[in-house]
This record gives C-alpha cells, sequence and structure tokens, in this order.
C-alpha cells in the first residue's frame, strides 16, 4: 500500500476523527482570517507555520521540520503534506484537499501549490520571518507564475489568533491546571542530592500521567549557580544545601500551553534572595494592576519596569515583560502576535493570554523566577495559573 492508498483509506475510515475542535470553530477562524485577507487585499495566503496550519485546521503532529503547506483562498483550502504525513492530516483535519507528496521527492511539492495559486490575483500573503518558510518553494513559485506578487502577511495571523475564543480559553485552563499541579509534583522531591534530572523526569511524568500531549518544550529546571544563566536546562547537577531550584513547566493541551515559573530554595533562602523574589512579585503585581481593555503594552511594561528599577542595575532580565501564548508546537510554546516591551504600541483586548516570564538573574550565583499566565478580561488581567508565591 503506498501512500495514496493509504490516505484514501484513512479518509473512508477515519477521517477527522482526531480533530480537536467542532467545523464550527475552524469556520468561525477562517472566516476572520478571510476578513482580514479582503481588508489587506491579498488574494491568498501560503501558509508554513505549523501553528497557524494547526490554527485554521487542526493538522497536528510532532515531525514540524518538513515541509507542509496550507493555501487559503477566500473559496478553498489545499493542505499539502509529505507521504510521511498523509495519516495526521486525515486524522487530525477535516480539509477537502489534502495532496501528498514523496517524502524523498522534494523536487513534487511546487507544482500543487502552484496549480492552488494560479488564476489568483497578483498579492499572495507569506511569513517572511518564519523559519519553516523553503527559499526554494518560494523561488520555484515565482519561476512558474511570475505575476504573482509575495507581501508579508506575518501580522494577519497574528492579530486573528491573539484573541482567544472560548474554546481555547477552555484549553489553556486545562493546561494550567495540569502544569500547576506538575509542578507541585517536582517540587515536592527537592532536597540536597536530587540532580535536576530528576527533578525534571518527576516533572515530565506527572505532566504526562495528568493529560499532557508532547510538550512544545520540556521541563526546564535548573539548580545554584545554572539558574542564574536564561535558558539552561537540566544536566545532571546535584541540588545542594541553599540551592535555588528553577522550575518552568508547561502542559499542552490540544497543543495549548499555559506556562508557569516557580523558584524553591534547598534549606533557608537568603536575605538576597528574599529581596529578589520581592522584586519578581513587585513586578508582577504591577503589570496585573496595569493590564486593563485599551492600555498599551508599552504602557504596561513602563508599570513594570518602574517595579524592577530597585533591582535593576544588579539582576539581569531579558526586557519582555509578557508575551502571548496558545496552540503551539516545538521548540517553543511562545506564540509572537504579542509581546509586554517598551515601544509595542498594540493594546490589550478581553480574550488575550500572557505569560509574564519574571525571571531576575544575578550572573554566576542563581536565578529567581517566577510568573504567572493571565488572561485578559473586561476588568483586567485573571490568573489562569495559580503560583504559591513561596520560596519555600
Amino acid at each position: 500500500m503506498d501512500f495514496i492508498a493509504y490516505q484514501k483509506a484513512l479518509s473512508s475510515a477515519a477521517r477527522g476523527t482526531e480533530c480537536p475542535f467542532p467545523s464550527g470553530e475552524f469556520d468561525q477562524r477562517l472566516s476572520r482570517v478571510r476578513a482580514r485577507m479582503v481588508e489587506d487585499d491579498i488574494s491568498a495566503l501560503l501558509l508554513t507555520d505549523p501553528s497557524d496550519i494547526f490554527y485554521l485546521t487542526g493538522y497536528s503532529t510532532f515531525e514540524v521540520s518538513v515541509h507542509v503547506a496550507l493555501v487559503v483562498t477566500q473559496s478553498r483550502l489545499l493542505l499539502q503534506v509529505p507521504s510521511i504525513e498523509v495519516g495526521p492530516a486525515m486524522v487530525t483535519t477535516r480539509v477537502d484537499r489534502v495532496a501528498g507528496y514523496r517524502w524523498e521527492g522534494i523536487g513534487e511539492v511546487l507544482e500543487p501549490l502552484v496549480a492552488a495559486l494560479s488564476g489568483v490575483e497578483d498579492r499572495v500573503g507569506i511569513d517572511f520571518w518564519h523559519g519553516s518558510l523553503r527559499h526554494g518553494v518560494i523561488e520555484g513559485i515565482r519561476v512558474r507564475l511570475p505575476d504573482i506578487r509575495f507581501v508579508d502577511s506575518a501580522l494577519l495571523l497574528k492579530r486573528v489568533r491573539i484573541v482567544k475564543s472560548s474554546a481555547e480559553l477552555a484549553c489553556l485552563r486545562r493546561s494550567a491546571h495540569i502544569t500547576g499541579q506538575a509542578l507541585k509534583e517536582a517540587i515536592a522531591v527537592i532536597r540536597p542530592g536530587v540532580t535536576d534530572n530528576e527533578i525534571a523526569a518527576v516533572g515530565a511524568q506527572a505532566l504526562l500521567a495528568a493529560g499532557s500531549e508532547f510538550m512544545s518544550m520540556q521541563p526546564i529546571v535548573t539548580v545554584g549557580p545554572r539558574s542564574g544563566i536564561i535558558h539552561t536546562n537540566h544536566r545532571r547537577c546535584a541540588v545542594e544545601a541553599g540551592n535555588p531550584v528553577f522550575l518552568e513547566f508547561g502542559a499542552a493541551w490540544k497543543r495549548y500551553t499555559a506556562p508557569m515559573m516557580q523558584t524553591v530554595v534547598a534549606g533557608e533562602p537568603t536575605h538576597s534572595m528574599r529581596r529578589v523574589f520581592d522584586g519578581c512579585r513587585r513586578v508582577v503585581d504591577a503589570l496585573l494592576d496595569a493590564i486593563r481593555p485599551g492600555v498599551s503594552f508599552d504602557v504596561a511594561a513602563q508599570a513594570a519596569e518602574k517595579a524592577l528599577a530597585p533591582l535593576a542595575g544588579e539582576v539581569f532580565f531579558s526586557g519582555v515583560f509578557g508575551y502571548t501564548v496558545g496552540a503551539q508546537f516545538p521548540p517553543s510554546w511562545v506564540e509572537g502576535s504579542g509581546f509586554i516591551a517598551r515601544g509595542q504600541s498594540s493594546r490589550f483586548q478581553p480574550g488575550m493570554v500572557f505569560h509574564l516570564p519574571i525571571c531576575l538573574r544575578m550572573p554566576g550565583h542563581w536565578g529567581i523566577g517566577c510568573s504567572e499566565t493571565v488572561l485578559i478580561t473586561d476588568n483586567g488581567a485573571e490568573p489562569l495559573t495559580n503560583n504559591p508565591w513561596t520560596l519555600g
């Protein structure tokens, strides 16, 4: 049985059986995207970001390194996948037109895309900045359809995705609950002599046992001086008495992730540790006070900067006080549709969801991070996570 026969068999036996949402949810999303296309004078979208494709179709797979594309016009969808991915395409989506190509035959990619884009007007939207967009695909289409003009439409999808539906919020709440429970179980085993790997293993087991799918980022655990280095992870390091242990987990529920950071000290926290921990809390509280519908991301960042000011010269902080989260795939749970940072003029709206990743690092010593994932409501910011805010 080749992949074409395999696709036909699954189409009749299991079509859409693992699609994460009812058809109406995707209809609403497509309607909003197509309305934006009209506003932006875009005749077609060529999407290659796995999370964008998931958002509009439900297509889900752990294999996100291969070329996959979704062509969106006002009347049609074409989902293009390699032969090894026709299974996920059949069971996770209800897209009428799914075109497979031989995994080993990358030269077969162009013709179906050219056929789908033939006859459209000259403006085709793409995301110039996403790593999934192959240069060979764009150049191959240009050669075959010289009248097409590719325009950067990255913001089009981001503006739609940034406000979550009730179905999406339900997934994020479920993720937040699992994330918090797994952190509790991992923190319970922290003591001198235990390694960061052992703590991460307990957390991973708890996340998976509670129902998490494969995660966009694996559990993050660092101890002692390594907790002061951003974006390191477990590496068989033993906890010593008095070490801070930094943890950041994010369960995936229907690909939606609500992350949370906690830091626990294996012993009695020092005065400096408590001072930095209090700084984290002060920054998060400032954000919770500032975030309101209609307020700009920049204004909230300025409020957070004031709260951070007493420690600003001593600690490293990334400069981003919040980023949107939603449905994502490895290597990151960051949605990228919005950032709470200086100079960001976008304004908060009900239905947006942000992770507030406040981690303050003393280089060469340690880092303390505590965060919440919050939903923007009509009245302000509602935490979806439930951080206990304690170092013990």
